[in-house]
C-alpha cells in the first residue's frame, strides 16, 4: 500500500472530505486538520471533528470512514461541503459530487485518491491539556474537536 502526499499541505491547504455512514445514510464534511503515520505498526489517518459538526455523529455510530482528496478544480465543491450542513439538505447535491458505495463506507467518483479506514481509536481533545492561546483561538465558545484515528485498510485511485 502506497500514497504519496506532502502531509503537511494535503490537508492544510488543499483540504480533503471526511465521510462515514454508507450508501444510504451518509455525511461528509471538508477538513483541514488531519494527518497522516504509523501507529501500533499501522498506517493510520488522523482527523478531527467538533461535536457540533453532523459528521461527527456519523463517525461515532460508524466502524469506518473514508478521507478523499480532490484536484483543484474542485475547491468550490469542497468548500460548498465545508460550509453547509447536512442536517439542512442535499449539500452533495449543490457541491455537484458523485457519491459512490463502497464495501464499508462511501467516497466520490470525482475523488483523486480514497482512504478506507477502519476506525481503531476515539478521544475527546482535552482543554486543560493544551496551551492557553490555543483554548482562547479555538474552544472559548465550542466544544473541542475529537480526535478519530482509522487504519488505513484501502487505498483507492
Amino acid at each position: 500500500m502506497e500514497f504519496n502526499a506532502d502531509s503537511f499541505q494535503i490537508f492544510d491547504r488543499e483540504w480533503a472530505l471526511l465521510t462515514a455512514g454508507d450508501a444510504q445514510h451518509f455525511n461528509t464534511m471538508t477538513i483541514s486538520w488531519g494527518g497522516l503515520g504509523t501507529l501500533w505498526g499501522k498506517p493510520v489517518a488522523t482527523v478531527y471533528v467538533k461535536p457540533i459538526r453532523y459528521t461527527h455523529e456519523f463517525l461515532d455510530d460508524s466502524e469506518y470512514f473514508t478521507v478523499s482528496f480532490y484536484p483543484e478544480q474542485y475547491r468550490k465543491a469542497l468548500g460548498i461541503l465545508g460550509t453547509l450542513s447536512g442536517r439542512d439538505g442535499d449539500k452533495v447535491a449543490k457541491a455537484g459530487l458523485t457519491p459512490k458505495a463502497l464495501e464499508h463506507a462511501v467516497t466520490f467518483e470525482e475523488a483523486r485518491a480514497t482512504l478506507l479506514c477502519r476506525k481503531i481509536y476515539r478521544q475527546d481533545l482535552d482543554p486543560a491539556a493544551m496551551p492557553a492561546d490555543v483554548v482562547k483561538a479555538f474552544y472559548e465558545t465550542e466544544a473541542p474537536h475529537t480526535m478519530y484515528l482509522g487504519e488505513v485498510i484501502k487505498i483507492l485511485r
